[in-house]
């Protein structure tokens, strides 16, 4: 039975977090129709919480860590691939709840895998990842919600994580004024090189006396961070604004009224990328390749090795990440 490397999450009898790089073999993986080798995955903030154990992330002990893979089928039992194509796979159940991307192999359930789009390669592929479908699922849930560039700025907060860097780079490809809000200014020239017209430091905002209704600024928002950032934002959306809620890097709690929504007519949109059924994500993906592929992949993207993986999980707890880091998982 063929064995491989993979970086396997565990708790002790104790319920300690350990965690680390061991051999497996296919017995060991979940069950699923299509058995993936594995040749690139990358990080998400989620996957440093996970495998540092800093966070509730795994839903079930032992697990692969890994929420994003790509790679090439070795064999299926979905009669829409074969061996050969070149697939991708986020979300869902994936390094969580069952074995993920930090693996030379996966078996993963038919339905969660996408097949490869014309136009990304692999590597490209897991540049995006979960944070690229995100992103780029909330443009188009703020789109469809009639958000155009000439309505006027978008502010993404959280600018420089994968999420926001890869929606500051999509929505100036697409023609809108973008202002990038971060806590880390010495990353506003790179946010400039993505696109970004204007960035905005969260230390300029006072957060303390936010209104219920304050001077309207943005046509669009797309947030990472949550709490009294987005209370800010909905304050200060201009009439018909669109706010697509992604994340909560700064906290779950949302203080704020409803005057937003019934005298501006403001839209808070909800964005979970985690269970989108297989005919959207596919459509995603496809604009991905199209429409809404980045601009500057080797601005936004840097490469590690399988080795190099702890350790960039904890520049990420850290607050040092930007961008997005794919990981070179096999040859």
């Amino acid at each position: 039975m063929r064995q491989f490397r993979a970086y396997l999450i565990e708790q002790d009898g104790q319920r300690q977090h350990k965690a680390g790089f061991v051999t497996l073999d296919e017995g060991r993986l979940d069950a699923g129709d299509v058995l993936i080798r594995v040749l690139w995955s990358s990080i998400n903030y989620k996957d440093a919480l996970a495998g540092t154990g800093k966070g509730r992330i795994i839903r079930r002990f032992p697990c692969v860590g890994g929420i994003d893979l790509a790679g090439i089928v070795e064999h299926s039992a979905a009669p829409r691939f074969k061996p050969g194509d070149q697939v991708l796979a986020t979300s869902y159940d994936i390094g969580v709840a069952h074995h993920g991307g930090y693996a030379e192999y996966a078996l993963i359930p038919g339905g969660w895998v996408v097949p490869l789009p014309e136009g990304l390669s692999l590597r490209q592929a897991m540049a995006l990842g979960t944070a690229g479908f995100t992103a780029a699922l909330g443009v188009q849930r703020m789109e469809e919600n009639r958000l155009k560039p000439e309505n006027g700025p978008v502010i993404v907060t959280g600018a420089t994580g994968g999420v926001g860097s890869l929606a500051v780079d999509m929505l100036a490809q697409r023609g809108y004024e973008v202002v990038a809000l971060t806590g880390k200014p010495e990353q506003a020239e790179w946010l400039k090189s993505l696109g970004a017209a204007r960035v905005m430091l969260r230390s300029e905002l006072d957060l303390k006396n936010i209104r219920p209704l304050d001077k309207g600024l943005w046509a669009g928002a797309v947030d990472n961070l949550g709490g009294e950032v987005l209370s800010w934002i909905a304050s200060t959306m201009k009439p018909w604004g669109t706010i697509a809620s992604i994340g909560l890097a700064a906290s779950s709690d949302l203080n704020t009224t409803v005057m937003p929504f019934i005298l501006r007519g403001v839209s808070l949109l909800g964005i979970d990328s985690g269970y989108v059924g297989a005919a959207i994500r596919e459509h995603i993906w496809a604009r991905l390749a199209s429409d809404l592929k980045p601009a500057h992949f080797e601005r936004l993207t840097r490469e590690i090795s399988f080795d190099e993986l702890p350790q960039e999980f904890d520049r990420y707890i850290a607050g040092q990440a930007h961008g997005r880091v794919v990981v070179r998982v096999s040859q």
